[in-house]
């Protein structure tokens, strides 16, 4: 099988699978359950995580396979096995990939029972709910594996990618049917500027020169190439959704001066995670080991100096650009008037939900084209 078929035949099961899955998503239950939510800023963030479909064969969508991977983690630190497993390399990862899988049926079930509880079911008519939905979440499960393997991309954000684009649409028709055509012109900008600031962050970085010593290995020799070490922002939602619980726990109120706290706060936070999460000592230490240095820096803690210079006010930028980015959904829902408790909830999920967008397609047409880089330069390496 050649690259260009095997690149048509990737595309056509990942459209194959999402035909499917969405087929599943409109099927109903034997025995239809509904989730009772009177706060419609819930339900939406809910219906994003399901694809809006609860009394379906898929109704839990891509949920549990998105909770399951934590609830794995979670037990890797409590439960010394699975700590040894991990540590055992391809052979454990093997057996932890089939004990997540068993997390996500045990999950889909745990969720079927508390609909049909909740629902107020009959006795056959909650078991046939319970079976349906449990071995719904079996099928998304495979299906998310298969987009994973012979597909583009990872196969459960993807999915998740059809579910909120399958919801976004009715809930802007909403706010289009309440607020006029201010509410497409505030959606078009924020949307526009989301994506654009976070491509740019995502994309961009700041490459430091590195050059390496030649050595002598017989009459040859080897090294002495440039090249450079790439420092970028790295990308999260986790400092918006923190900042969004802190100040809805702290008793403050939501008043007009909210949404400059929640700014202030986002790039805090964004800030102070970005500085944790990267070791640039480790790096500079590499360098010494490698025989490489940064041309006019001395090896050792003067690059590591330089180097985490540089990094911050990448950081600084890259932390002013994610407050950014968490501001402008707030501020597009506040100038159409929307009350301050559907506020808090509706702009911090749609922040998350457009910059999941963006990451996805990136992370998509990154696969697509290294795919492409392939094909072409293959008949080079035979």
């Amino acid at each position: 099988m050649n690259d260009r078929t095997s690149l048509r035949r990737r595309i056509l099961v990942m459209l194959g699978v999402i035909v499917v899955f969405r087929l599943g998503q409109s099927l109903p239950t034997p025995q239809p359950a509904r989730l009772p939510l009177s706060d419609h800023s819930w339900r939406w963030i809910l219906d994003l995580l399901t694809g809006g479909r609860l009394a379906t064969v898929f109704g839990f969508g891509v949920l549990p396979c998105l909770v399951a991977p934590f609830v794995l983690r979670a037990l890797i630190v409590l439960i010394p096995r699975l700590a040894a497993l991990r540590a055992e390399g391809e052979a454990g990862a093997r057996v932890l990939t089939r004990y997540r899988r068993r997390f996500v049926v045990v999950l889909g079930l745990l969720g079927a029972v508390g609909v049909v509880v909740s629902g107020g079911q009959d006795v056959l008519g909650g078991a046939v709910t319970v079976a349906c939905l449990t071995a719904g979440t079996a099928v998304v499960l495979r299906l998310t594996e298969l987009i994973t393997d012979q597909g583009f991309g990872n196969g459960v954000r993807i999915l998740l990618l059809v579910q909120v684009l399958a919801v976004l649409p009715p809930e802007f028709l909403r706010l289009y049917e309440k607020t006029g055509w201010a509410a497409v012109v505030v959606m078009a900008v924020v949307t526009l500027s989301v994506t654009v600031i976070t491509i740019v962050v995502a994309q961009g970085q700041r490459r430091v020169p590195v050059q390496y010593a030649k050595r002598m290995i017989g009459r040859r020799a080897f090294g002495g190439t440039p090249s450079y070490i790439p420092l970028r922002f790295p990308q999260a939602n986790s400092p918006a959704v923190l900042a969004a619980v802190l100040l809805w726990v702290l008793p403050f109120g939501l008043g007009p001066w909210w949404i400059a706290v929640y700014f202030v706060l986002v790039c805090l936070f964004a800030f102070v995670r970005a500085v944790v999460a990267q070791n640039l000592d480790k790096v500079a230490g590499e360098l010494v080991r490698v025989g490489g240095f940064v041309p006019g820096i001395r090896p050792g803690n003067w690059t590591a100096e330089y180097l985490d210079h540089v990094n911050r006010r990448i950081i600084a930028f890259g932390a002013f650009s994610l407050g950014l980015v968490a501001l402008l959904p707030v501020a597009g829902l506040a100038l159409l008037g929307v009350t301050p408790a559907t506020l808090f909830v509706a702009g911090v999920t749609l922040q998350v939900v457009l910059v999941f967008l963006v990451g996805v397609s990136l992370d998509t047409t990154r696969q697509i084209e290294s795919l492409r880089q392939q094909r072409r330069y293959q008949p080079f390496l035979r």
